[in-house]
């Protein structure tokens, strides 16, 4: 097991990658689930909290093994068979779901994030075994991830026996979040590892795209729903489909930047790039879980108030809008989202929900999607009339802007 090349041509998702992602569905799915049934029976803030717990554990464990696959995917039968152990930690984490958000019960998910970073830990232990020139780093991998690991086993302990008060729990979380976070960090400080930038950006890209696709199967099943109670009708097809012209627009937009180039040029913050995207795959997550219940209300009524099922809509977009923003700052030198346009977006977008007794959840969707396809319609005009004029300029000039323009 020696480090692939950082500039190794054509590198490509794998296979077992892409097979790897497919247990993810069904986690992703488990979790939207159970949050849109906290939306549709009123309590959505309550929801929210067990949510993001769970769904760090999905996001992070995924991303370790997506940047530990960037550098060491060997393919081999012991690889294979490591990584298939963390797809098995994925379902199980899935199938404690509905315990964990019902009933704050985490022992299953405890168990399946165990399994997860029972393989994870084998694969840097063989890699710190096999790749000298770096063994001190996968040390640290190794060590910080088994570590942790016994904390949020010492956690769920704790918490069963009474001993953690309940208002501890949330604290006791936190600050394993923050330790997890900073092992990548600490360990990379040794000798940093090769992970391969256009690699990363496919992957990202991948479960992005997979994060939507599970908006869309959100939003099939409200459409079931509100079909099964007999109450399907105009205004079902018309939140329906403003629903899907939403995600179009979001996919549109995470995309207008060439992450690749933008990492293989800036390396360095790569920690910021990859840590930003848990609140954007968070928030698509949680908008498919809006978009089922709002599609579901357009079928026939539901507990939840008409303004706090359009913020169940309105702040994903809203996060999601203000990270992508962020994270492709952090790429190029001139963003294609302008800050301004963003924040005039934002707040559209956070206003509308207030008008939800008005007008309708339906017309809110339908309001929100049409800001998101104007913010596409504003980036393809600028980038137009950007493109014009670098076309206009010499040939020397047109080198130079695209040298201050990170290419």
């Amino acid at each position: 097991m020696s480090a692939r090349p950082v500039d190794e041509p054509h590198r490509v998702s794998s296979q077992l990658e892409l097979l790897f992602d497919l247990t993810f569905v069904v986690a992703v799915a488990a979790a939207t689930a159970e949050l849109a049934h906290h939306i549709a029976d009123g309590h959505g803030l309550a929801g929210l909290i067990p949510f993001l717990q769970v769904f760090f554990a999905i996001w992070w464990a995924w991303m370790n093994f997506t940047w530990f696959a960037s550098c060491y995917d060997t393919d081999d039968v012991a690889y294979r068979l490591l990584t298939m152990v963390q797809m098995a930690g994925v379902l199980v984490l899935a199938a404690g779901l509905p315990a964990a958000a019902g009933h704050d019960d985490y022992a299953i998910v405890t168990l399946g994030y165990f399994i997860m970073r029972l393989g994870l830990v084998a694969q840097w232990l063989r890699a710190a075994a096999e790749d000298g020139g770096r063994r001190r780093t996968a040390l640290r991998y190794a060590t910080g991830v088994g570590l942790l690991q016994v904390g949020w086993v010492l956690r769920l302990v704790l918490d069963e026996t009474g001993i953690l008060p309940p208002a501890l729990r949330l604290p006791f979380f936190a600050c394993l979040v923050v330790l997890e976070l900073a092992v990548p960090r600490w360990a990379e400080r040794v000798n940093p590892t090769t992970w391969h930038p256009h690699h990363i950006a496919e992957r990202y890209g991948l479960f992005t795209i997979i994060l939507l696709g599970e908006s869309v199967l959100a939003a099939s099943r409200g459409v079931q729903g509100a079909l099964e109670a007999g109450r399907g009708g105009g205004a079902l097809v018309v939140v329906a489909g403003s629903g899907l012209v939403l995600l179009f627009a979001l996919w549109w937009l995470y995309f207008l930047v060439e992450a690749g180039e933008g990492l293989s040029e800036r390396r360095h913050r790569s920690f910021l790039w990859g840590y930003g995207h848990y609140g954007i795959f968070a928030a698509l997550a949680a908008l498919g879980a809006g978009l089922e219940v709002a599609v579901e209300q357009g079928g026939h009524r539901l507990e939840v108030s008409p303004t706090a099922l359009g913020y169940a809509v309105a702040v994903p977009v809203a996060v999601f809008l203000v990270l992508i923003a962020a994270v492709h700052a952090l790429l190029v030198a001139q963003a294609a989202l302008r800050p301004p346009v963003v924040a005039v977006g934002v707040a559209a977008i956070l206003l509308l929900p207030l008008a939800a007794p008005l007008i309708g959840v339906t017309a809110v969707v339908v309001a929100v999607a049409a800001v998101c396809v104007l913010l596409v319609a504003v980036t393809i005009a600028r980038g137009r009339r950007s493109a014009r004029h670098v076309h206009a300029l010499g040939a020397d000039d047109r080198q130079q802007l695209q040298r201050l323009l990170g290419g």
